[in-house]
């Protein structure tokens, strides 16, 4: 099963070539090697889930660099990060709402009938390929240990 999102990326990677916009090809041929890296090393071939995960992982080294090149005062990485984190959210899906959160951890943690910090993994076994792409993974954790503290 091929990846939609994958296929979504190679046809932008021909639309900005075609445009000849340099710097917005530059970060989707990074998202490229990202997903061939993997396809290679592990021989396979990537779904969606595994793509989400990617591009998860992409947009949240790019936040975490914006925040250190922000306090550095480097307003030209700034904006470089920024441009790289709006490239990359083009293929994530919306984001989900802090409601919409709690509505699925809340859920999970009846599923799962959790009670305490014990059954996290469980938990968040069930709730990462539902929020994956859409949510801060740091904010759902702290959602589910609230609901089990």
């Amino acid at each position: 099963m091929s990846s939609e999102i994958k296929q979504r990326v190679e046809a932008a990677v021909k639309d900005a070539m075609r445009a000849r916009d340099k710097q917005r090809l530059g970060v989707l041929r990074l998202i490229m090697a990202d997903f061939k890296k993997i396809e290679v090393d592990e021989r396979i071939e990537l779904d969606d889930t595994r793509v989400l995960a990617i591009l998860d992982k992409m947009t949240k080294q790019r936040k975490d660099s914006l925040t250190q090149y922000e306090s550095a005062g480097r307003q030209d990485l700034v904006d470089q990060e920024a441009f790289e984190i709006a490239v990359l959210q083009e293929f994530l899906p919306a984001a989900l709402s802090e409601a919409e959160i709690s509505e699925l951890v809340a859920a999970a943690v009846s599923e799962t009938g959790a009670s305490s910090m014990q059954d996290m993994g469980n938990v968040m076994a069930i709730l990462r390929p539902q929020v994956q792409g859409r949510a801060d993974m740091g904010q759902v954790s702290a959602l589910v240990k609230a609901q089990l503290g």
